[in-house]
């Protein structure tokens, strides 16, 4: 049997984070109940309200449950390390999402059931909900990953993926810890060497309660920042 982490960055979350372990909590139960070890780790990324309070509070009502607590470091930094954490805690997948109640946990049941078949399993948002200035930074980012790395990814930083850990942890060697588009690197860094991907439709709701810590000018000027960044990954990958 397989050992999975489901895994969640979650800043600032109180208004989402008991109705996303609700939800989320019977995916990992069945994933047990079949035999397999299943953690939802959830890692709270210094939030400055009531979401560390929460999560430790559900314990005991949920004990495939394992909050987090660590220094603030944007949700890419925070990504890249619960990846960290399910690779010591040797998982064979890792299974990524976010906190904020956009995600739907039965469109994780075809990824399971196809886990063998390839080493990335990704979402794809088709008919997103949350926002048409979220679906232009999608294309821009699509743009800039064809034009630094030279390939065509669907949907590059889908926060809905099942990854098999011994070929991600050779991606993550490439990618710079606390990089803030970090699933954005894998993608592309997987698309580059020709890994195994499966992409799978999603739905992607509104955002379920809270507010979006990220804003349009900040994303931008992420994005910039990143820009050599993904320059100096892809020299690297070109060396290979």
């Amino acid at each position: 049997m397989e050992t999975i982490y489901i895994v969640m960055p979650a800043y600032n979350e109180e208004a989402n984070i008991e109705t996303v372990v609700r939800q989320w909590h019977p995916v990992a139960e069945r994933l047990t109940q079949e035999g397999h070890t299943c953690k939802l780790a959830i890692a709270n990324d210094g939030s400055k309200d009531r979401t560390s309070e929460i999560l430790h509070r559900l314990v005991d009502d949920y004990p495939c449950l394992e909050p987090i607590d660590k220094p603030n470091s944007g949700h890419g930094g925070t990504v890249l390390y619960l990846y960290h954490h399910a690779i010591r805690n040797n998982a064979t997948f890792v299974f990524q999402t976010d906190s904020d109640g956009q995600t739907l946990p039965e469109e994780f049941f075809p990824m399971w059931q196809n886990r063998e078949k390839a080493a990335f399993h990704i979402g794809c948002r088709y008919g997103r909900q949350d926002g048409f200035s979220r679906i232009i930074v999608t294309r821009v980012l699509r743009l800039v990953v064809l034009l630094l790395f030279g390939v065509w990814v669907k949907d590059a930083n889908t926060p809905f993926r099942l990854m098999e850990t011994g070929r991600l942890k050779e991606i993550l060697h490439y990618i710079p810890d606390n990089f803030f588009l970090s699933n954005v690197a894998i993608s592309a860094i997987a698309t580059k060497k020709k890994e195994t991907i499966a992409w799978y439709p999603i739905t992607f709701r509104p955002r379920q309660g809270g507010v979006n810590s990220i804003n349009m000018k900040r994303i931008f000027g992420i994005g910039k920042k990143a820009l050599s960044e993904f320059r100096e990954m892809n020299r690297s990958l070109s060396k290979q």
